[in-house]
């Protein structure tokens, strides 16, 4: 019988024609493609992973910012409301005044009028205007520019004006009006100003607080009315136009205030 050679049985060795090797070249081509293909998706994968979180970032970053301005903007609303809430109050005691008390007519020829001392401090103008007297301070005497904070030495002249209008006018209602021009605004008390209504609203109020404070004047004789740049006397095309125009008016009317 023959027998197995020596060494084990022997594996006769795999013959591929040249079209099997061209089939195999070909599928093995394929998949390198493919890979490559693959790999290419996903490095586009990876760079708009990349840009959607520099997005995201983005978007984070826009919405933080639009809720510090919308609480920005929540304070200065409720800042204004505030301020109208003041000035609707104090105005509600003259609209009272004006309904329930007798119309006592301050005539041009009235002795009080020219009784007032203030008429000789400079810059300070007194007018007949109608049944009321004006007195007129240039806003540039009492404040910093564009601003509700009180000179140097504007007090003072808010308290001699103050003593005056107790000795002659210790009943009559007192309106003080604010006025402004129509340039940009600066600053009042330390935060933008957000129109020359404000300005003038919160000017009003200093004058307001100032001659009850240094003047004497009683609290229920004042009240207080921001008219902005709503009531130029001149053209603002020039500055000392607008000089002109930055003021405070004091008004005397003919009603007296209720006790």
């Amino acid at each position: 019988m023959g027998g197995a050679a020596p060494g084990g049985p022997q594996t006769a060795a795999v013959t591929l024609s040249p079209e099997q090797q061209q089939a195999i070249a070909m599928q093995t081509q394929q998949y390198q493609q493919r890979a490559a293909a693959l790999d290419r998706d996903n490095q586009e994968l990876q760079s708009l992973l990349a840009q959607s979180k520099q997005q995201a970032q983005l978007l984070q970053e826009q919405v933080a910012a639009t809720q510090t301005q919308l609480r920005d903007t929540t304070n200065q609303l409720a800042s204004l409301q505030n301020d109208n809430a003041q000035m609707r109050s104090r105005t509600t005691a003259i609209a009272a005044s004006i309904h329930s008390q007798s119309q006592a007519e301050i005539r041009s020829n009235n002795s009080l009028l020219r009784n007032l001392t203030i008429t000789n401090l400079p810059g300070v103008e007194v007018r007949q205007d109608g049944d009321v007297i004006r007195v007129e301070i240039p806003t540039d005497q009492l404040f910093s520019s564009g601003t509700a904070q009180l000179k140097y030495g504007a007090e003072d002249l808010l308290r001699s004006v103050g003593s005056d209008l107790v000795r002659n006018y210790p009943q009559q209602m007192i309106g003080i009006e604010g006025h402004t021009d129509n340039a940009n605004m600066a600053s009042v008390g330390g935060t933008q100003a957000s129109s020359p209504q404000h300005l003038s609203v919160a000017q009003a109020t200093t004058v307001y607080d100032a001659l009850i404070r240094a003047g004497g004047v009683s609290t229920g004789q004042l009240f207080v009315v921001g008219h902005g740049a709503n009531h130029p006397i001149v053209s603002n095309a020039t500055d000392a136009g607008r000089a002109r125009n930055r003021r405070i008016e004091i008004v005397i009317y003919p009603e007296t205030a209720t006790r």
